[in-house]
């Protein structure tokens, strides 16, 4: 009996860290009603297996590995096609412009050709800045927090609140799926994060190639009416071009 209550009391953390991506120590034990002792020793269990890190102060949700592959391994698909969009995206950076770069493949390509530009960049990822930190004319702003380990990006507590003093004329991010439902992600934690990168930015700019769409992910961000300008490539499909138009975003196609 002892062995079921244990399965069912693991079972129901790992439930509250998948739905929210970050759940702190203290959250748990309130919400359960059980010892910090042992919880820590349940997220134990779930670290082992690969689902969960334990990170100050609680935990957040990894996944199984298999639904966000690491950078490198993305990087290189559909390669020609996020340079396409990148360069379609940086045409429309003025000088002197404050922007967000999120984490991803395409706004890599994005922060590549970025460099030398007398810009103010904000990013949470640790690869982008890499790449603008030998930039001179650009003013780099890395944000902080928890290093989420396949892609470099900083997610969690510490990044919200460091959000909370950014303005910027445009955030440029992108996405794992899009439908008719609207946009998502394969990260709970990084979600919460686009979430409030979205509320301090003027334009919300998504940079998505044709394999994104009629794709769902973990993690719905919002709806397709929530984003001011879509950049995709020419292979998006003509039903895909139609639904992004109808939900009143401006579309932009890379050539």
């Amino acid at each position: 009996m002892a062995t079921v209550l244990v399965e069912e009391r693991r079972q129901h953390v790992l439930d509250l860290i998948t739905r929210r991506g970050f759940v702190s120590l203290s959250e748990l034990a309130r919400t359960l009603g059980v010892s910090e002792s042992t919880l820590r020793r349940d997220l134990g269990f779930w670290q082992e297996r690969g689902l969960v890190k334990r990170i100050h102060g609680g935990a957040m949700f990894t996944g199984d590995g298999s639904s966000l592959p690491a950078l490198e391994d993305r990087a290189s698909r559909q390669l020609d096609e996020k340079r396409a969009i990148a360069t379609a995206a940086v045409e429309r950076i003025r000088d002197g412009d404050a922007i967000l770069l999120d984490g991803g493949t395409t706004t890599l390509e994005v922060a590549r050709l970025l460099v030398g530009r007398p810009l103010q960049v904000v990013t949470n990822s640790l690869p982008i800045a890499q790449v603008l930190s030998s930039s001179r004319e650009t003013d780099l702003v890395v944000l902080g927090g928890y290093v989420y380990p396949k892609t470099g990006v900083a997610l969690g507590p510490m990044l919200i609140r460091a959000l909370e003093d950014v303005h910027v004329q445009q955030l440029l991010m992108s996405v794992s799926g899009i439908t008719t439902k609207g946009l998502f992600n394969s990260n709970m934690l990084l979600v919460e994060a686009e979430r409030r990168m979205m509320r301090c930015s003027d334009e919300v700019t998504v940079l998505a190639d044709h394999t994104k769409f009629g794709r769902q992910a973990l993690a719905h961000l919002c709806e397709l009416e929530a984003i001011d300008t879509m950049i995709t490539d020419s292979a998006t499909t003509s039903e895909h071009r139609r639904m992004i138009d109808d939900a009143g975003v401006r579309l932009i196609v890379a050539s």
